[in-house]
């Protein structure tokens, strides 16, 4: 234990003065220490006509049949992110045997509510369709996200109107997983996140906090409780209690060494010393029946 902590704590140093020296992100030096051996990578498929309807699967490197599949979407308050910059996410799920199918979609100020969820619905709609070229299993199929993400996440897989649109169910869906995700935030305080959603008239029918019914896929609900910009008490807290009140498998875990934005990072190499999110995704995806 004590080994792999100094590891952890040896590639961290690193990743700072590397950022120091260079000028670059953080996320960018993220990336730039994960391996890529573990996977092979398809770039740049158009699940959509428009430049922002693309998307990259990471596929394990080793053999695998009917191997399960997580779609990714990644935070950045509707209004910014590519998925580019989480190909660390890609890595942490296809070296643990699963394809991941990262997704960008197009945000404020291009499109509102809820525009970038028929994005979403599209991409996973593309997903069940064409991952069985790449040894997914469509029918092992969840959703992902961070954030922002993790409330698009949690809306495809909530609202049945989103995915059947595309001639999808919920009850496609295995489980989903949502790392500090927003689900129940009106009125909107940020104001750079209240134009995406009509303010001052957000619909309530926006929040996935109130899109539970019975019969939704199962979730895995992951938070910071350090997090200060999405209520952990609120969100994930407020959502984990109304699916099990109808009925909903979920289990909501929540971490005191990460922030908001350090939960998603520690699924990286580098940072896996603050939580075991990684092991917890897996372990969710592994031990979901089917439904």
């Amino acid at each position: 234990m004590a080994r792999s902590f100094r590891q952890w704590c040896g590639a961290l140093f690193s990743a700072i003065w590397l950022l120091g020296l260079g000028g670059c992100s953080p996320v960018k030096l993220l990336n730039a220490l994960t391996p890529e051996d573990t996977f092979t990578r398809t770039s740049g498929i158009a699940y959509g006509e428009d430049p922002r309807q693309k998307l990259d699967v990471y596929v394990p490197r080793r053999p695998l049949v009917d191997a399960p599949v997580v779609v990714f979407f990644y935070g950045g308050s509707w209004n910014s992110g590519d998925r580019g910059d989480y190909a660390f996410v890609g890595e942490a799920l296809a070296a643990r045997g699963i394809v991941a199918v990262l997704a960008d979609y197009r945000l404020y100020p291009q499109v509102r509510y809820p525009l970038f969820l028929q994005d979403g619905a599209r991409a996973v709609a593309w997903t069940r369709a064409h991952i069985a070229t790449f040894s997914g299993n469509p029918q092992r199929l969840y959703l992902m996200g961070h954030s922002s993400g993790g409330y698009n996440a949690a809306m495809l897989a909530l609202d049945g109107q989103l995915l059947g649109a595309e001639g999808m169910t919920p009850a496609d869906i295995r489980g989903w997983i949502g790392l500090a995700g927003p689900y129940d935030f009106l009125p909107i305080e940020n104001p750079d996140v209240r134009p995406v959603f009509f303010w001052p008239d957000s619909p309530p029918q926006s929040q996935p906090i109130n899109q539970v019914s019975r019969g939704a896929p199962p979730a895995l609900l992951i938070a910071a409780t350090k997090d200060d910009l999405v209520n952990p008490t609120r969100n994930t807290g407020g959502l984990a209690r109304k699916l099990r009140e109808a009925g909903v498998p979920v289990q909501d875990v929540y971490y005191s060494r990460p922030n908001h934005v350090t939960l998603v990072a520690s699924l990286s190499r580098p940072l896996r010393g603050l939580a075991p999110v990684l092991d917890q995704v897996v372990g969710f995806i592994r031990h979901t029946p089917a439904q």
